[in-house]
């Protein structure tokens, strides 16, 4: 990161074209080290994907504690000078099935201490309501200049102040 100070540029309303943007900068021989993409307005959504119920409860949970069970079991294993090979795959065999096992359990215990107050399971992701494309103040003219020529689909770009 620079410490030179930045002005906004443009501004999009989606990531691909303030990221297509760029591009053009970098296409057109700009110093790209001197840009940065700022998402605004940040929100949080969650989407809910399904219901939860304890079954679905133990087979996340599951999931979730399988691979860590086997990637340990695997380490482990590798830890036999004899025959390493042969032993990690089935340590790691042992892992998978063990983190499977306590994932579940850990799954329904948490669940069932909920007491039903979230029966739904859901994906948080952030989203910016624009995307600011700036650079350091000193290249700010000649950054318009080149953004002046891109041709944007969509709702498309427009410059932040010039």
């Amino acid at each position: 990161m620079t410490e030179q100070p930045r002005m906004p540029v443009a501004t999009y309303q989606t990531y691909q074209e303030a990221e297509r943007a760029v591009d053009h900068l970098s296409d057109q021989g700009f110093p790209v080290e001197r840009v940065a993409i700022i998402g605004q307005d940040v929100r949080l959504v969650e989407q809910v994907v399904g219901r939860m119920d304890y079954g679905r409860a133990a087979l996340h949970g599951a999931a979730s504690g399988a691979l860590p069970g086997a990637l340990i079991g695997w380490l482990f294993g590798l830890l036999d000078w004899v025959d390493p090979i042969v032993s990690a795959l089935l340590v790691a065999l042992y892992g998978l099935i063990f983190g499977a096992i306590v994932g579940a359990l850990f799954g329904l215990l948490l669940y069932a201490l909920q007491g039903g107050r979230r029966d739904f399971a859901s994906v948080r992701s952030m989203e910016p309501s624009r995307y600011d494309v700036v650079v350091d103040e000193a290249v700010a003219d000649e950054a318009i200049r080149l953004l002046g020529g891109l041709h944007t689909t969509g709702a498309g770009g427009r410059p932040a102040h010039t």
